[in-house]
């Protein structure tokens, strides 16, 4: 097959669904006022935004009004981490595999006298239970860990850990970017306290996320101040046509979820047993307890780099999309002892909804072709 362009970095970002699209855009043209106006124009507005809201919020497990509308992911990390009230309580424990938006927030409040604990993982990218029962104590005020790794799609068993967390009192927060719209979600019954996620990660537009907060958490301090939206949580104008878009891609992904799973995963094996054929390569991250639609392989000999530039029309990534502009080795892999070479060696396919069979055939023709060619 000769393709004009494969794009497999889907845990980076997603193609907006051509639904999503068509749902939002009259909300830029047509219905454009602003929700919290008082005419009928603006009333109108305001409840298809809470259309949307019930969608979101029965895709992960809760009720409407325990959601908060953000930018995104790393707006919605950052008010739940600087945001929570310390109860008397200056000590954090964050798994050391995190995403940098919980790792710069961490180190932030580092500055203003808290405590962190950077948990360590296993070789496969788990938590023990019992280091991290031992690392949290009764001034504990929060511990995170997300759900799903961006990237070796690693998942954490959250309710077991939610349950440690608990008995000291302590609150959870669980980052879901890379879970949300891919597996199937209930706040409650897993115990999260403080839920982040963004909708470019399952097929919506970028700069639109949300924050899910447990009602029992006490009132968070908002970053930004203003007109009081939101309950004064997240002041400024919403994002409508974000969020209307929003709404439907949560709609959608409730709808196809157990569907697209099964045959994601069966293109998502396809790959990853073809490529594991290639002498040396070895796979990162546990075999069985991680999303169907990541792989992240180590092409020992070849730099990660190197076969990116090679690939050419090929769209895959060494590591997360945040930190994709430098060369340093991955602090996910080194967290789970991988040596630098090897980290370097590492490339993250990342599948999704429009990936096809016959691009994964053309990518195992590529990328075979091009190691031998980059280790000769």
């Amino acid at each position: 097959m000769q393709s004009p362009f494969v794009y497999l970095d889907n845990n980076a970002t997603t193609a907006v669904d051509d639904r999503v699209l068509e749902t939002m855009l009259p909300y830029f043209k047509y219905q454009y006022a602003n929700p919290n106006s008082p005419h009928l124009f603006g009333m109108q507005v305001q409840e298809q935004i809470e259309f949307a809201q019930q969608d979101l919020a029965h895709l992960v497990g809760c009720r409407p009004a325990d959601l908060i509308f953000t930018s995104g992911a790393t707006e919605a990390i950052n008010l739940a981490i600087k945001g929570i009230q310390n109860k008397g309580r200056k000590h954090i424990v964050c798994a050391s595999t995190e995403h940098e938006a919980v790792l710069d927030c961490c180190r932030f409040l580092e500055n203003k006298d808290y405590d962190v604990t950077y948990l360590p993982v296993s070789a496969d990218g788990l938590i023990d239970p019992d280091v991290l029962q031992a690392s949290i104590h009764a001034e504990t005020l929060l511990v995170c860990i997300m759900l799903v790794n961006n990237e070796t799609g690693v998942i954490q068993d959250i309710q077991t850990i939610a349950d440690i967390v608990h008995k000291t009192g302590a609150w959870l927060l669980c980052d879901a970017t890379q879970a949300v719209g891919k597996i199937p979600i209930a706040v409650k019954k897993m115990g999260i306290d403080l839920m982040p996620l963004s909708a470019h990660k399952f097929y919506g537009p970028k700069g639109i996320g949300a924050l899910y907060i447990n009602p029992d958490v006490e009132n968070l301090s908002p970053l930004l101040h203003g007109g009081k939206q939101q309950n004064g949580v997240r002041s400024g104008t919403l994002n409508v046509p974000g969020i209307i878009a929003l709404g439907k891609a949560a709609e959608i992904a409730e709808k196809e979820m157990a569907t697209e799973t099964q045959r994601v995963r069966s293109l998502r094996d396809h790959l990853e047993t073809s490529l594991l054929k290639i002498d040396a390569v070895f796979l990162h991250g546990h075999l069985e307890k991680r999303i169907h639609n990541t792989t992240n392989l180590c092409f020992p000999g070849v730099q990660s780099q190197q076969l990116l530039l090679a690939l050419g029309n090929i769209a895959v990534s060494s590591g997360s999309a945040c930190s994709s502009i430098t060369n340093r080795p991955s602090h996910v892999l080194k967290a789970m002892g991988l040596a630098d070479t090897y980290s370097l060696s590492a490339i993250r396919f990342s599948l999704g909804r429009f990936t096809t069979a016959d691009e994964i055939d053309y990518t195992i023709e590529m990328v075979e072709k091009i190691v031998k060619k980059l280790r000769q």
